[in-house]
């Protein structure tokens, strides 16, 4: 089993912590679909130094979603510090995540996120810094390296190791690649077989048989989900049993998509009110939808949708649609000539 500091998961699946996604809303439909860890999206450190309104908010922390993963992201040790420490005392996460994955500019610019991947010895220094400031287990987050010439992962999480980092995410690829090409599951093997600590490896991983491949080829310690569970929660669900049993479970159906659909919308109202919820819930909705016959031709008029009885008024006559499609394909199908015949 997975085991970060005293801190036992009950299976090796985690969820990523997904800027924008993983708020409590959905942690807690990942939690209750089975998932060992949940990430929180990460925060600015200096957002948590200011103490604004919406940033206490991402720092809070359902019980029902323990244990959990909150990750903070600076470039500044005084501050990632001062950070860790508000994380440390003030609310109930179990882990403290540093994050030195994140390749979007406004990040990397700030000397923060996956700039880090190109220096070993800031690495140790920053995490050694909030090690010694907390009691949580610390542990990092990161990628494999800057681009093609520069892949320091071994190098880098052996700094994680020796600053008294807990544990090491690893996403295989580089910060160049950003989500493009292939996740390289060679270097994670690397990685795991460079350090004593947890390694949890991250890329590609959209079917459970993806997660079993990965554990199997790089022998790490668990596997971390991001883009394969938006709107699918199921495939956490799916992957657990997989590597518990062996079994691969149905997808879900049709209504039970849209039941969920909704209850993370009826969620993320109760956290942040109806018209911001229900403008945050249309990108949802587009992943909920993906795959279902006839969804292309209701997701524009979910686009443009701003309340939630609207939402799910649209949703149900989405479903009771496909029903009336269903039983008219079985009608015909009855009284066809080959039924006949037989």
């Amino acid at each position: 089993m997975l085991k970060i500091g005293g801190i036992e998961m009950k299976n090796q699946v985690v969820l990523a912590p997904m800027a924008g996604v993983c708020n409590p809303a959905f942690r807690l439909i990942a939690k209750e679909f089975g998932t060992g860890l949940v990430c929180a999206e990460m925060v600015s450190d200096k957002a948590i130094i200011h103490g604004n309104k919406r940033t206490r908010e991402m720092l809070f922390v359902d019980e029902r979603e323990k244990p959990l993963s909150l990750q903070i992201f600076g470039g500044d040790r005084e501050s990632l510090v001062e950070a860790a420490k508000v994380v440390d005392q003030e609310t109930n996460a179990d882990i403290i995540d540093i994050n030195m994955g994140c390749p979007v500019p406004k990040v990397t610019k700030c000397d923060a996120g996956a700039r880090w991947l190109l220096d070993p010895n800031k690495i140790y220094e920053m995490v050694s810094a909030v090690v010694e400031s907390v009691s949580k287990p610390v542990t990092v987050k990161m990628r494999i390296g800057w681009d093609s010439e520069h892949i320091y992962a071994v190098e880098n999480a052996r700094a994680v190791e020796r600053a008294g980092g807990q544990a090491v995410s690893v996403h295989g690829r580089t910060r160049e690649q950003l989500y493009t090409g292939h996740a390289n599951w060679d270097i994670i093997k690397e990685v795991k077989e460079s350090v004593s600590i947890p390694v949890i490896g991250n890329g590609d991983v959209a079917t459970p048989e993806d997660a079993r491949r990965m554990l199997d080829l790089t022998n790490c310690d668990g596997v971390m989900i991001g883009r394969g569970a938006l709107g699918n929660p199921w495939m956490l669900y799916r992957t657990i049993e997989y590597l518990q049993t062996g079994e691969l479970l149905p997808d879900p159906s049709p209504e039970e998509k849209i039941r969920i659909a909704i209850l993370h919308m009826d969620r993320l109202v109760a956290l942040k009110g109806e018209a911001v919820a229900v403008r945050e819930m249309r990108k949802h909705l587009a992943w909920y939808l993906k795959g279902l016959r006839g969804s292309a031709r209701i997701k524009d008029v979910v686009m443009e949708e701003t309340k939630r009885d609207d939402m799910v008024r649209i949703l149900d006559g989405f479903v009771s649609g496909l029903h009336t499609v269903e039983n008219d394909e079985h009608s015909t199908e009855a009284v066809s000539p080959a039924a006949v015949a037989q």
